[in-house]
């Protein structure tokens, strides 16, 4: 009963995500989720409680849900001590690694940016997966700045500047029709040179 369930859940989500794109967070309506779906609106309700509910959902399915990885390079690296340069090598590979391998997660970062400005869709998206590896990049940055690494400041505003310096050469694949493959090297070679930027201006000394 569970696998069906779950299996159900997770067709929702595929449904729920094809719609969002198709007409966007403030027109997609339950009523029309119900009938792609082949269900009724209290099937829906049954597996997510609100229209809110389901977007965070396909948020974190095909956008952020990824993000996870990156929590766990921090959390691995900090746990043996690594040097803030090492961590934020190994942060900045995986980042982009997986900002750059999915389009269905560019397709969702499109829609979201497109809809920000109408609705909560931002926080929501923000609230679903980045904000939480901010919180855990910064706390690697605070406990370097404590251990002397890097120039005290506030560890929030490093953090995003550091996400904004890892993904800013892979931006533009938001605005290009067809993205271009990146490949390993052309990762690594990104993450380093964000790293030399934002040592040469964060760390200490």
């Amino acid at each position: 009963m569970r696998v069906r369930s779950e299996a159900r859940r997770a067709a929702i989500i595929e449904e729920a995500a094809a719609l969002f794109l198709e007409t966007g967070y403030e027109r997609a309506s339950m009523n029309e989720l119900a009938r792609r779906c082949g269900g009724s609106k209290a099937t829906l309700y049954g597996y997510f409680a609100s229209k809110e509910e389901l977007f965070i959902a396909v948020v974190r399915s095909f956008a952020t849900d990824h993000l996870s990885a990156a929590i766990r390079v921090i959390a691995t690296e900090a746990a043996h001590d690594a040097p803030i340069g090492k961590l934020l090598m190994k942060f900045a590979e995986c980042l982009l690694q997986v900002v750059t391998d999915d389009a269905r997660a560019i397709d969702v970062y499109r829609m979201v940016m497109a809809e920000a400005g109408r609705s909560d869709v931002g926080e929501l998206f923000h609230r679903s997966g980045p904000s939480e590896c901010i919180a855990a990049l910064a706390e690697a940055l605070s406990d370097a700045m404590q251990r002397g690494e890097l120039a005290p400041f506030d560890p929030y505003i490093r953090a995003r500047q550091f996400t904004n310096l890892t993904t800013a050469e892979v931006e533009i694949r938001l605005y290009q029709r067809h993205p271009e493959p990146v490949t390993v090297a052309e990762i690594h070679a990104m993450a380093e040179r964000a790293v030399k930027m934002f040592l040469c201006g964060a760390r200490a000394g």
